[in-house]
């Protein structure tokens, strides 16, 4: 099958290339703004697809795979031009889409949220995907695909929103972990994604899909004591766990997600995030490496960077130890 990749170069869409251009003819349509090295006959045509769509003019591809589309406008304009020259229409959304995260087992038919607030950046981009996805059904019909990952991870993740987790067992000691350990968590390794978006096309699928895992039921305790046991071998000392209630967290002005990532408080306005329904995905086809797969991958992958590279999200060592003799000497201080 020949297929068109709207990116590819990044974190998902690297993913994408790799697992599309084992089985099918793959073309990639970016700008050229991030480089990678490129799988063996991969075509790669420079363009900003704002403007330079007219590049791919007069081509017809079996499946168009787009993980780089935000803008309703933007996707509206590349869904237009390709919507009588491709089969197939996969948009890669978010689990953000919806209007009340706070709802627990969340389905694909929930209500999404398609109001875009003005004056703040991050919470536009889940109403800006809802719309994006409007754009795409309205364009493709019953040739669309929208696939809704939650929280991605692996290697080649620009984030750092999972990564902080395997350098931190990796640096062992004293780790502070957030909240109750019986807190649920999902996550999807960005590889397991890639590979089962070429499942889709390949299969035809048509629908809406929450993309995310594992299949079963996963504990903020267990993936890091699973994570802690993979990757001893290369920890510089065993990692052991002080568990900090989230009270406590919050009073001291941890920044959930971002400071403390797959942290969001409990009982808040976002934690169905981490609880949704993947039924519908799993019967489609999705599977799940394990933990351990994924916590060994990022590993090995960290050890390609620099050691002092600056992280886009997680405690330094710094605040890491200031809040956890906080704790300690606060618990000394009650138990006298």
């Amino acid at each position: 099958m020949d297929v068109l990749i709207l990116g590819g170069t990044a974190f998902l869409g690297r993913h994408v290339v790799e697992a599309a251009s084992t089985r099918h003819r793959v073309t990639i349509f970016h700008r050229g703004t991030t480089t990678c090295p490129l799988p063996r006959g991969v075509e790669e045509i420079v363009g900003d697809r704002t403007t330079d769509l007219e590049r791919l003019a007069g081509r017809r591809w079996g499946a168009a795979i787009d993980t780089s589309g935000f803008d309703p406008d933007v996707v509206r304009r590349s869904a237009s031009a390709l919507a009588g020259r491709v089969e197939r229409y996969v948009f890669s959304s978010t689990i953000s889409v919806y209007a009340d995260l706070s709802v627990p087992g969340l389905t694909e038919d929930a209500e999404l949220n398609l109001t875009v607030p003005e004056n703040d950046e991050a919470a536009r981009y889940g109403p800006l995907k809802a719309l994006s996805e409007l754009v795409v059904q309205h364009e493709l019909r019953e040739r669309a695909t929208i696939v809704r990952p939650g929280l991605l991870v692996g290697r080649w993740d620009p984030t750092d929103r999972f990564t902080y987790w395997p350098q931190r067992l990796l640096r062992g000691g004293e780790v502070l972990a957030p909240g109750r350990p019986g807190r649920p968590v999902q996550f999807i390794d960005a590889g397991d994604l890639a590979k089962w978006i070429v499942h889709l096309i390949e299969t035809d699928a048509a629908g809406v899909f929450h993309a995310t895992g594992p299949a079963a039921p996963l504990t903020m305790g267990e993936l890091l004591q699973r994570g802690a046991a993979a990757l001893r071998a290369g920890a510089k000392e065993p990692a052991t766990f002080v568990w900090i209630p989230e009270p406590d967290l919050l009073a001291a002005h941890v920044q959930p997600w971002m400071d403390l990532p797959l942290w969001l408080p409990e009982s808040g306005e976002v934690e169905g995030m981490l609880r949704v329904d993947n039924g519908r995905a799993v019967s489609a086809g999705l599977t799940f490496r394990s933990v351990e797969e994924t916590f060994i991958d990022v590993g090995d992958w960290l050890a390609t960077l620099p050691e002092q590279r600056e992280r886009k999200a997680g405690l330094s060592p710094a605040r890491e130890r200031e809040l956890l003799e906080r704790w300690h000497s606060e618990r000394t201080r009650s138990q006298a």
